[in-house]
This record gives structure tokens, C-alpha cells and sequence, in this order.
């Protein structure tokens, strides 16, 4: 018998790292993503006593796939018998496996050949256009990526009940509407890039700050955002959100080594060594932005990556060009006006035009309730009161962003702020974009 800890150990480090290609897998036996998502929960279930019992085998992804596999294999022989065994009282209609097949033979192309990556062909597949983009990027960060519905709800700043609904109305969709699981052809690529591209860089975002943990990073969500990401821009080289997306992840991943000290603590971005970043990272996303920039009207994924690209390329924090950011962030709340933007945005205006200015720019986005459960809203303001020396102020507002900060790491750094202001003799300290910013600045 293998010791139990370390059987639930190897589990959980298998639905970590090869869920959604355990997955992938089985969709393409099952052709039907609900059948495919109960066979995978299947298999990780049977290895707790599996394994308990013959030992962790030396392919833990080949042992769930092979499961998962034989289960969904099962599933259809059940069915196809249940309909032979059924009289035929009302019009037949096709199983689940006759349609995707019949669908995935139907062009004169291979559409497995289209996309070559298991886990790149089952996003595309998930961002079905019959489903509200939302539900489509929430409900394949759930199958696909295995990331947590409440973990999903805060990349969406809205409340758990809600995203756990959009997602059961998602797989609902999928299954009233008899949506077969089909790899999409060449000629569908483009109408499910902008859900593809929001599905790669919201898991990323939620491996470079976990919404909940101890840790402030989960390297194994960036890389694989990094390596999904690289695919696409095989696939599709031509489009320039996707080369925009590539430079993003990239220049902000440039620091990841820097980001947390030996104790795992924050870093903000003055405090980081630059010379530990990853130099050839960053000269490759500053190659894909200025072949980017030469497009007439760059997107949301493009300028974001020019500004994280200006906070990496400066000598200093002192030197970088704060005037030259803000008006990268003007641009971007025309392409995306989204009020975290405005947000950001607020960061670099402190340096531009002082804090009070910039704090008069965050009680206006206060004021509209656009952001009334987002952490780094009360996080910028405390640290802006507190340049401004209005400390009993400061305090209640890192107070606030403490009660909404639920990972462990950037609670640690808030309790720092926290009792710092509480310091009479408190000196204050330059605004951090790291509390605030969409991955680049962080």
C-alpha cells in the first residue's frame, strides 16, 4: 500500500500540470465535452484507490488518459445499446459520437492538423460562438484549465454565485442545443480568436498574481499561457493581437524571478533588480510591439504590452517615461474602456501630475461602483493618501483592500503598508504600480 498522503499529493499534482490534456484527450474519444469532463473526474477519483493499492505509476497523464479514455469508450457502447434496445418512438436523431464524427469528416481539410496543440484545439473548441463570449472564456477556464469558478469570479470582478451560473448556463447551452464537440476549421479560427486570446491571457494573469493561495505565483499556469500562446502565434502569425498577447506575457514575465524575495514575499517593482530580468524576453516582445505598432489601430493586448514594455525598458524606476505611459493608457480606454484601466492608468498620473490629482481621478471610479469588490482600487488610494500624508485615511484603505485580498502574499505586503501608515514617523514611498496594474507593470 502507498502511503495515502503521498497518493493525494501525486493527484493533486497531476490535475495541476495535465488536466487539460487528459482532457483534450478524451474529448476526441467522447466527442462531447459533458460525457469527456465526467469520465476525467472519473479517472482522477479511481486513482485515489488505485494507486493507494498498486502504486503511483511512473505516467501519471498516461494513466488517466488511458481511464479516462476507456470510460468514455464505455459510455458511448452503453448508449449505442440503449437505442438499439429503445423502440424508435419518436424521429431518431444522431449520437453524440456519429455527429462529431460525421462533422469532424466533413471538410476536405484536417482540422487536427489545423491546430496542432491538444489543449490550443480544445479552447478553440470551447469558444463555441453560440455561447456569450463570457461563458464561453469562463466555462473554458473551468474545463480546460481547471482553474476554480471562485478564483474565475474574481479575473471577472464578479461575485462566485454569478460566475458558478453563467458557467452552468454554458454547459447547459452545450447540451440543450446538441453542440457536438468539433475542431473548428481554418475558416473558423478567426470569429473565436478574441474569446481564445481572453482565455490565454486570464491564465496568465491568474498565474502571475493568484487570485488565493500562499503564493504569489503559479508558474505552472504562466507557462503554460506562455506555450499556448506561442502556438497561436504559429498558427495565426499575421494577427496582430496575437503577436500583442505573445509580447504581453512575455515582457511581464521578463520578472518573474525578482517579483518575490527568498521568503516569498512581494517585491514592488522600484525595489526589483533589473539586472535579473530576462533580458531576451523583453528584446523579443519589444520586436513583435513595434512590428505591432506599424498596424493603423493597435488593440488592447498590443498596448498593453507597449506599456509594460516602457515600465521594463527604462534604466530605472525614477527614469521611466511616466508621460509617455499615460498616454499609452490614454489610447488603451479608447480601444478598452474598461474602468481597471482607468485604474492603471491612475499610477502613472501620480507621477506625472502628483498624487492628489491622481486621487481625485480614483474617487471618480469610487463614485461610479464600477470596481465595488476590486483589491487594488483601496490599494492605489491608500498608497496615494499616504504620499499625500493623510494617514488615518491610508489605513482604513488598506484595511479595506485586506478584507478583499485573499492571496497570501499580497496580503502580507498590505499589512506591511497597513502598519506602516500607522507610523507616526512613516515615511512615504513611491506610488506601486504593482498593486494595480495588469501584468507588465506588476
Amino acid at each position: 500500500m502507498t502511503d495515502p498522503e503521498g497518493v493525494r499529493a501525486a493527484i493533486a499534482d497531476a490535475h495541476r500540470r495535465v488536466w487539460a490534456l487528459v482532457l483534450a484527450a478524451t474529448v476526441r474519444v467522447a466527442g462531447d465535452l459533458g460525457l469527456a469532463e465526467e469520465c476525467v473526474q472519473e479517472a482522477y477519483s479511481s486513482a485515489l484507490t488505485s494507486w493507494a493499492r498498486d502504486g503511483i505509476p511512473k505516467n501519471p497523464a498516461a494513466w488517466l488518459t488511458t481511464t479516462a479514455r476507456r470510460r468514455a469508450v464505455d459510455a458511448i457502447r452503453r448508449e449505442r445499446a440503449l437505442r438499439a434496445k429503445l423502440p424508435l418512438l419518436v424521429e431518431p436523431t444522431e449520437s453524440v459520437e456519429d455527429s462529431a464524427m460525421d462533422e469532424r469528416s466533413s471538410a476536405n481539410e484536417d482540422p487536427q492538423a489545423a491546430i496542432p496543440d491538444d489543449r490550443l484545439r480544445l479552447i478553440f473548441t470551447c469558444c463555441h460562438p453560440a455561447l456569450p463570449q463570457d461563458g464561453q472564456i469562463a466555462l473554458t477556464l473551468r474545463l480546460m484549465c481547471g482553474i476554480s469558478t471562485p478564483d474565475i469570479a474574481r479575473a471577472f470582478l464578479v461575485p462566485e454565485a454569478t460566475m458558478a451560473a453563467r458557467i452552468t448556463r454554458a454547459k447547459r447551452k452545450i447540451a440543450g442545443a446538441r453542440i457536438p464537440y468539433r475542431i473548428p476549421h481554418t475558416a473558423e479560427l478567426p470569429d473565436r480568436l478574441r474569446a481564445v486570446l481572453g482565455v490565454i491571457h486570464l491564465l496568465f494573469s491568474t498565474g502571475h498574481t493568484a487570485p488565493s493561495g500562499a503564493d504569489l505565483l503559479r508558474t505552472d499556469l504562466v507557462e503554460r499561457a506562455l506555450q499556448l500562446a506561442r502556438t497561436l502565434g504559429d498558427l495565426m502569425p499575421d494577427e496582430p493581437e496575437v503577436r500583442g498577447l505573445l509580447a504581453l506575457l512575455l515582457v511581464t514575465d521578463a520578472r518573474r524571478a525578482t517579483r518575490v524575495d527568498a521568503a516569498g514575499r512581494l517585491v514592488r517593482l522600484q525595489d526589483q533588480d533589473r539586472s535579473r530580468w530576462d533580458r531576451t524576453a523583453i528584446a523579443e516582445a519589444h520586436d513583435l510591439i513595434v512590428a505591432g505598432l506599424r498596424n493603423d489601430r493597435p488593440g488592447r493586448y498590443l498596448l498593453q504590452a507597449a506599456i509594460a514594455s516602457l515600465y521594463a525598458q527604462a534604466p530605472s524606476y525614477e527614469q521611466t517615461d511616466w508621460s509617455q505611459i499615460v498616454a499609452m493608457y490614454d489610447a488603451l480606454l479608447v480601444v478598452w474602456p474598461s474602468p481597471v484601466v482607468a485604474l492603471n492608468r491612475a499610477v502613472p498620473l501620480a507621477m506625472v501630475a502628483g498624487p492628489q490629482t491622481a486621487l481625485v481621478e480614483i474617487e471618480r471610479i469610487e463614485q461610479d461602483g464600477s470596481l465595488p469588490a476590486y483589491q487594488y482600487l483601496p490599494a492605489v488610494k491608500g498608497d496615494l493618501l499616504s504620499r499625500l500624508g493623510r494617514d488615518h485615511e491610508a489605513a482604513i484603505a488598506y484595511r479595506q483592500a485586506l478584507q478583499l485580498t485573499t492571496n497570501g502574499a499580497e496580503r502580507a505586503f498590505l499589512a506591511g503598508r497597513l502598519a506602516a501608515t500607522a507610523e507616526v514617523t512613516a515615511t512615504p514611498t513611491d506610488a506601486d504600480p504593482g498593486t494595480s496594474a495588469p501584468p507588465g507593470s506588476r
